[in-house]
């Protein structure tokens, strides 16, 4: 008997990736306008910087939307009723987060805090349900890589 999705569970299904449909279906309306919010703050942050990959990390992990140009940027977690983005901060970052840590909602601060930091640096998955969270991921990307501005 198949289980009914829980809510944080992955999109698993191999077969092809996900469409906008399928994510907004999975993610409910609510975190799915988050998700489009953020793809479109990328997109005007970083014109033609990023052409985002589905890639499928197995049954566990199932399907995520990765971007990227040389380095990882950030990639978007369709989880079920929820919309996680991991920002990885590698040693620059994280100076340059340090410089400006008092601009960190608490929140952000606690979980930067909190994350264990790896050999190539500090992996933050921050769920995000409201415009603090969506701030404070725009801001992470902003101290990743600088804003470019339209021409």
């Amino acid at each position: 008997m198949e289980q009914s999705p829980q809510v944080g569970d992955r999109l698993a299904d191999k077969s092809a990736p996900p469409s906008s449909e399928t994510v907004r279906d999975w993610t409910g309306p609510e975190a799915f306008a988050y998700w489009k919010a953020l793809q479109d703050w990328i997109e005007s942050s970083y014109p033609g910087s990023f052409i985002p990959e589905w890639i499928y990390g197995g049954k566990k992990h199932g399907w995520s939307l990765r971007y990227k140009k040389s380095r990882a940027f950030c990639t978007f977690l369709p989880e079920y009723r929820l919309f996680s983005v991991v920002v990885v901060l590698g040693r620059a970052e994280r100076d340059k987060l340090d410089a400006r840590r008092e601009s960190l909602s608490p929140q952000l601060a606690d979980l930067y805090d909190s994350t264990q930091t790896y050999r190539d640096g500090k992996w933050l998955k921050i769920g995000v349900s409201n415009a603090e969270d969506l701030r404070d991921v725009t801001e992470l990307l902003a101290i990743k890589r600088p804003l470019r501005s339209r021409h």
